[in-house]
């Protein structure tokens, strides 16, 4: 995406093919910071504070994760197993997001089918590109796919302004390029329909109003930062057109896991007859599980996420504390959305309903 004129991702490999860089962001929107990885505890470092964050972009930096891997594993006396018992420690930086642990895999299988310490490194830093580059192509997809609904909606409205919610971040800077959630209102915004984006702020870390607001304003996108429990009422009073939002893991049978609130804001939707959708590549589907209430691992993070809130005061980012610092506090970071409150899934072969037959109809070979 472009930024300041600049062409940015929030992942890629320096000159040297071996330093992996990333946007820390922790600091935005006050301040654009990127942060080098080199070794496989960095990696995990920035995956569980989440300097990366977003499912498609964790599952790349877990990719790169097994690159330096491998490059770590020339100089260990048993190559092959450090690289496996590396990637294991890669897998578990963050439970939810089905991509890290599919990114992983995906490199380690061509890893462990390289003879020498050398081709194993080739194989991984060329698996972990492609792996980038496949998933910015998927989210471009989607997002065609998705603008028709937009677009559709702005016919029925004879070219009336579209609004759209969202919650979290489900941007470029939770992927690679375009987003999953945003990437259907970059496009149609590109083709010229009028549409408006209610951004939720996305307690506790707030990813909406520090993230999604930061991109959509850099593009130009027309928005409003609101809190997160304004999204009932603006649905009743007919100011929500469609509401899209992204997913860290969902299963072959259409439950949705989310950041935490996504649930309320269905059942909102569902409540006011609002379309719900969900924005995702292939790769975010877990094709094993099939009941997302009782089998996707729900992350605690913590409290301090809570108790605290960040920001910018007099030229310094700060956190203040909120609650009593006496009172205890919890952080779960995700909630899932059953199937029956899902009116359809957007990917990159096309629409389809939250259903087990309608989503293998898309992927018959999963």
């Amino acid at each position: 995406m472009i930024v300041d004129e600049k062409p940015v991702r929030p992942i890629w490999l320096d000159a040297d093919q071996k330093t992996v860089k990333v946007i820390d962001q922790r600091q935005l929107p006050h301040r654009f910071v990127v942060a080098d990885l080199t070794s496989v505890d960095a990696v995990i470092h920035a995956i569980r504070e989440m300097f990366v964050r977003g499912a498609p972009l964790i599952g790349v930096t877990g990719a790169y994760g097994v690159m330096i891997a491998a490059m770590n594993g020339e100089t260990a006396g048993d190559g092959p197993g450090f690289i496996r018992q590396e990637c294991l420690r890669l897998k578990a930086a963050r439970p939810t997001a089905v991509n890290l642990a599919w990114g992983v895999d995906r490199v380690l299988e061509v890893v462990m089918a390289a003879g020498t310490a050398a081709d194993r490194i080739a194989a991984a830093r060329n698996e972990a590109a492609a792996i980038a580059e496949e998933e910015a192509e998927n989210c471009r997809r989607l997002g065609v796919h998705g603008a028709e609904l937009i677009a559709a909606i702005s016919r029925e409205k004879k070219g009336g302004t579209v609004n759209i919610l969202t919650h979290c971040n489900a941007g470029w800077l939770a992927c690679i390029e375009y987003g999953t959630a945003t990437a259907p209102i970059y496009e149609a915004f590109n083709r010229g329909v009028d549409l408006h984006v209610w951004v939720d702020e996305t307690r506790p870390l707030n990813q909406g109003s520090r993230l999604t607001a930061w991109e959509l304003g850099k593009h130009g996108v027309p928005h409003t930062v609101i809190t997160d429990n304004a999204g009932g009422h603006l649905m009743q009073h007919g100011r929500v057109d469609i509401v899209i939002v992204g997913t860290d893991r969902s299963t072959h049978t259409g439950d949705v896991a989310n950041k935490i609130g996504t649930y309320l804001k269905a059942l909102a939707a569902r409540d006011n007859g609002i379309p719900f959708y969900v924005a995702l590549p292939s790769s975010t589907f877990d094709w094993t599980m099939t009941d997302g209430v009782k089998e996707i691992p729900i992350e605690e993070r913590s409290p301090d996420e809570v108790r605290y809130v960040q920001g910018l005061a007099d030229g310094r980012i700060t956190r203040v504390l909120v609650p009593p610092e006496s009172s205890p506090a919890a952080d779960f970071a995700f909630d899932v959305t059953p199937a029956r409150l899902v009116t359809g899934f957007v990917t990159e072969r096309g629409v389809c309903g939250a259903s087990e037959a309608e989503i293998h109809g898309l992927f018959p070979e999963c």
